[in-house]
């Protein structure tokens, strides 16, 4: 953990820039956090990035738990708290005003041309999500061979993801990986 009150000042700034920025959801900003975190403050190291973006992952709810874990990383119970709202609350605020406008604007020209141009960003920074936490973790070409089967598997397969992950939490304790 790092200082107390400039990490909270720090932790509300960041995340509620990132709020706007989350086109896609939060996992699209996830490249960013992990920039933030990792490289530009020092808050944590790629390994511990990685470990919480995957209890956040697991963990049931939403997914921008891993917010509140990198808040609770920096600065215990109060960065959870000041980096979940900081995250939650601009991005809500400028929803519902947008909301508001855009029902309006039902037969506008330009509302298709926004929702079709959405859909490729969303995609494309969700995407420079998975590779960025691929090329994290995967420091073996054991690792490496395990992300590609499970990326190609999650293509194909029609069954819950978790079985995948639990897969690869039996190589890793089998000592595989």
């Amino acid at each position: 953990m790092t200082d107390g009150n400039a990490s909270l000042f720090s932790l509300a700034a960041y995340f509620a820039l990132l709020s706007l920025l989350a086109v896609g959801g939060a996992n699209a900003t996830i490249p960013e956090m992990h920039r933030i975190a990792v490289d530009a403050q020092r808050w944590m190291t790629d390994r511990q990035f990685v470990e919480l973006f995957a209890i956040s992952q697991i963990a049931p709810g939403p997914n921008i738990l891993i917010v509140s874990l990198i808040g609770f990383q920096t600065a215990g119970l109060p960065g959870a708290l000041v980096a979940t709202l900081a995250m939650c609350g601009p991005s809500s605020l400028l929803c519902y005003y947008v909301s508001r406008y855009w029902d309006r604007a039902r037969q506008a020209s330009w509302r298709v041309v926004v929702m079709t141009a959405l859909v490729p960003i969303s995609i494309g920074l969700v995407g420079a999500s998975a590779y960025l936490l691929a090329v994290t973790i995967d420091r073996t070409w054991q690792t490496g061979l395990i992300t590609a089967a499970t990326a190609v598997i999650g293509f194909r397969a029609r069954f819950n993801p978790l079985w995948m992950l639990l897969g690869g939490a039996v190589l890793g304790l089998a000592g595989l990986v």
